[in-house]
């Protein structure tokens, strides 16, 4: 393996830019997760779907959005760290939401708790969709459309409005699609080394 401190910083960003690109793995994590999730959000699937999702959350969802946010810091890219480490995380915690009152070892969050958990991840969403203004428009899409997607879940869980959850879900697949594209233009693009899908460079 290069050590990378005993380089200069041109031959530095040289060993960084023939690192692989972590972010469709990423961005395949989230996406497809989310898709699957708020398909049973919109009802669109039935309840029975849980294990499938919640196997989802813990490992594509969640460890391999860790792994891509790992490989993100390896090159350097704060942004890309924070947001697929995070949102890993975010997986995984709702996957244990879930989980551990069926294991009986916590009550289950009220709607209340919930809306105050989604609200936060809101809130992050929104300061790095901040950070994603001078990046392509693809990417302003999934974090612009992932941060409506908690704030409009953290208020069908305050109100217990079903009609606002089924909004969301259907909102939320619009959402995981967004990453899903992006990840497949950032796959086909470097593949063929051209344009194959368009994500709106500035």
């Amino acid at each position: 393996m290069v050590n990378v401190q005993t380089l200069d910083t041109k031959e530095t960003k040289a060993v960084v830019a023939a690192l692989a690109n972590p972010a469709p793995l990423g961005l395949m994590g989230f996406g497809m997760t989310t898709v699957l999730l708020n398909l049973l959000n919109s009802g669109i699937i039935s309840s029975t779907a849980w294990s499938m999702i919640l196997a989802m959350g813990i490992f594509y969802g969640g460890i391999a959005q860790i792994i891509a946010g790992l490989m993100e810091f390896r090159k350097g890219n704060t942004f890309g760290t924070t947001a697929f480490t995070s949102y890993g995380l975010f997986w995984i915690s709702l996957v244990a939401l879930l989980i551990f009152p069926k294991l009986g070892w916590y009550p289950a969050p009220d709607g209340t708790a919930m809306a105050a958990y989604l609200a936060m991840w809101g809130l992050f969403t929104a300061y790095m969709f901040v950070g994603t203004l001078n990046k392509n428009r693809a990417i302003q899409f999934v974090f612009g459309s992932l941060a409506v997607l908690f704030f409009m879940l953290a208020i069908a869980d305050f109100t217990g409005i079903a009609l606002i959850k089924t909004l969301a879900g259907l909102e939320g697949i619009v959402c995981g699609f967004s990453a899903v594209y992006l990840a497949a233009a950032e796959v086909l693009n470097e593949a063929h080394g051209r344009k194959i899908l368009p994500i709106g460079g500035i």
